[in-house]
């Protein structure tokens, strides 16, 4: 079992999370497809933050990007290695979409990237109800990135 908590980004094991995600990202797409949020983006007005907890090591993060168009966004979806398959990430999927509804988003949508690394959190959002459709927001489709969605209402 995980202990969720909203995050105010400031621990160690939080900002080494964070660290891990921008650097897969970076390390996995090509240049210029990298639209993960770093610590200043996360910490912007609309963001909320959360990480699953087991005993005192951080399993997972993620974050919930409230838009103005009825449409929030899942941002920083990562899991530590050392807690693969554990169901952190469920958790955190589950506290991000329950947290969305209670905001009265209509959408949950995402942003993410294709090819091997991509494909476990694939398989999550999918399970969860995600479906792939078009560009939202500022994003531009292209060759590598992909987008999901959720109707909430």
């Amino acid at each position: 079992m995980f202990i969720i908590r909203e995050d105010d980004l400031s621990g160690e094991q939080t900002r080494a999370l964070i660290a891990l995600h921008l650097a897969g990202m970076h390390a996995s797409s090509p240049p210029g497809s990298v639209f993960a949020l770093d610590l200043s983006g996360l910490q912007g007005a609309g963001t909320t933050v959360w990480t699953a907890w087991r005993g005192d090591h951080v399993a997972s993060i993620g974050a919930l990007k409230m838009g103005n168009d009825g449409i929030a966004e899942v941002k920083s979806m990562r899991k530590h290695p050392d807690f693969l398959r554990m169901g952190a990430s469920a958790a955190i999927l589950e506290t991000v979409i329950v947290a969305a509804r209670e905001r009265g988003a209509q959408r949950l949508s995402l942003e993410t990237g294709r090819g091997p690394m991509f494909e476990p959190a694939l398989q999550l959002y999918r399970r969860r109800g995600f479906v792939s459709g078009a560009a939202f927001g500022d994003y531009v489709p292209g060759a590598f990135n992909q987008f999901l969605h959720l109707e909430l209402v």
